[in-house]
């Protein structure tokens, strides 16, 4: 559901993972380096399973926060607290956070048929921008599956239709009608991506300026303020923002990402994301209670199975950024946590990283309101 490869791209990819080209004048990150946890080893010995475990396959970092308290931190051979990792699907919360920026600002509403140029005339005009949030457009799509390099994201993202993923998002056509059904489709996060492009710079006419323009945008709205200074996102030759896949940051602003979304969207008591945008993203969506706004959600899928986060396990109040081979930022309000899980377990092998997730968070009390 999550992957958003083509097992001939990962390698290098990975490896941009763990460290990201720096953007143009942008402050370098610190050097990785290896460090040991940061309780004694055993103190949380459901934390310590991660690297422990062979079946938990390679955790690359695990970050625990109560109360925006760094209580365990840990971290793979060869990365450390300046390592940037990659986000995979986790950047589709980026994207719809900035979103909700534009929303809160008035420009884009949730319920006009979303701004879309090339689907004015034709069945997908009706599709809003809820719809596309909750991944409910009803376009035909192929997310992923036994021949990876013929689905459609994979083609989009690494292979024959790579230059222009808008382009290859958008040509997707109408299938079942709007808000009818719930289909996991990375290219809708890209649209969106384009969406927040357009919104920000309506004037841009070349790759570079439609970049420049969004990365300033990320910085000044969301990076900066909520102290994810290493956040890095990837752009297409047509300076489209991966906004379904490609961002990386440390480990440490990962866990700031959830902290920000734990305090309902204060930072050093600034509200950043409004308070109704932290509500919106994580109220279940009419087409599938386990998914809201771009995040998931600790609640029963569509599909009946628990292949997200652990409804079947754990408080039904946890939500999370989830992304490709097991990458994790998960926020649980109930108990005042944060826990981040990177690594590179192969999503068909992902079942003993959720179970030691639910392990984790369920070995903390819920605290009182």
């Amino acid at each position: 559901m999550i992957r958003c490869s083509i097992q001939i791209a990962l390698a290098s990819l990975l490896l941009v993972g763990q460290a990201a080209a720096q953007a143009p004048g942008q402050a370098p990150v610190a050097a990785p380096s290896v460090i040991p946890a940061a309780q004694p080893v055993s103190a949380l010995p459901a934390a310590d399973a991660f690297f422990t475990d062979p079946r938990m396959g390679e955790t690359r970092a695990l970050i625990v926060l109560q109360d925006g308290k760094r209580i365990y931190e840990r971290y793979g051979t060869g990365i450390g607290p300046g390592t940037r990792l990659i986000s995979w699907s986790m950047a589709k919360s980026i994207t719809s956070t900035l979103i909700g920026f534009l929303v809160a600002d008035g420009r884009l509403q949730l319920d006009t048929p979303a701004p879309v140029p090339a689907w004015r005339n034709d069945a997908r005009a009706k599709i809003s921008l809820r719809q596309l949030l909750h991944m409910a457009s009803g376009v035909k799509h192929l997310e992923a599956g036994p021949a990876p390099e013929l689905a459609d994201t994979n083609r989009a993202l690494f292979a024959d239709l790579s230059g222009d993923i808008y382009k290859a998002a958008v040509a997707e056509p109408a299938e079942v009608a709007p808000g009818t059904r719930f289909q996991y489709n990375t290219l809708t996060t890209h649209i969106l991506a384009r969406i927040v492009a357009d919104t920000v710079a309506p004037a841009a006419r070349t790759p570079a300026e439609r970049r420049r323009a969004v990365r300033d945008f990320i910085s000044q709205r969301l990076s900066a303020p909520a102290g994810m200074n290493s956040l890095l996102c990837e752009f297409d030759p047509q300076g489209n923002l991966y906004g379904g896949s490609l961002c990386h940051a440390t480990a440490r602003d990962w866990a700031a990402f959830g902290q920000l979304y734990l305090d309902g969207g204060v930072v050093a008591g600034t509200q950043v994301v409004r308070p109704d945008w932290v509500r919106f993203v994580t109220t279940p969506s009419p087409s599938n209670t386990g998914y809201g706004g771009q995040f998931w959600l600790n609640r029963k899928q569509s599909s009946g199975m628990d292949n997200a986060l652990f409804w079947q396990k754990g408080p039904a109040d946890a939500f999370a950024a989830i992304g490709h081979l097991g990458q994790y930022v998960i926020v649980v309000p109930s108990k005042r946590l944060v826990i981040v899980r990177l690594g590179k377990t192969q999503d068909e092998g992902l079942q003993p990283v959720r179970d030691g997730l639910a392990r984790l968070v369920n070995g903390f009390a819920a605290t009182a309101p």
